[in-house]
């Protein structure tokens, strides 16, 4: 695999960056089409722009997980995903306002994944399949702090 990293300073206030990561895990002790690694991740990525302008700042951000294997054999795949953040603060003498939008796009997404065998009490047979904790859609924060 491979890891990049880029940051570049665009001006004195703004700075662009990302962080992009590239690996093919397979377990070497298992047949082929049966040596996949449950939810490891093949490609992620993280990044976006930032400002920095004194009293104020602000950022777009985002980070993607691309589609992965569930299980050994990859019969179930665990769903990627792609979700933008943005957020804008305001600091005067020893306080902070922010307003943050999360998941700009609403994008439906799982933040937590397993394949589990299970059963429901009307099921004759149990069933291999994703479970998972969905992930946040877009809201509004807003926050106050006191620096010391």
């Amino acid at each position: 695999g491979f890891d990049l990293g880029i940051r570049y300073q665009i001006s004195d206030w703004l700075l662009a960056s990302t962080d992009l990561n590239y690996a093919d895990p397979r377990a070497l002790d298992e047949p082929e089409g049966n040596h996949f690694i449950p939810l490891a991740p093949s490609l992620t990525s993280v990044g976006g722009l930032n400002l920095t302008k004194e009293p104020w700042s602000a950022g777009l951000n985002y980070r993607y997980l691309a589609d992965r294997p569930a299980n050994e054999d990859n019969s179930i795949v665990a769903q990627g995903y792609f979700v933008a953040d943005a957020n804008v603060s305001y600091c005067w003498r020893m306080f902070e306002i922010g307003l943050s939008l999360e998941n700009i796009l609403n994008t439906e997404w799982n933040e937590a994944q397993f394949a589990t065998e299970s059963r429901l009490s009307f099921e004759a047979e149990s069933v291999e399949e994703i479970h998972f904790t969905p992930g946040t859609p877009r809201f509004f924060k807003a926050s106050f702090k006191v620096l010391f």
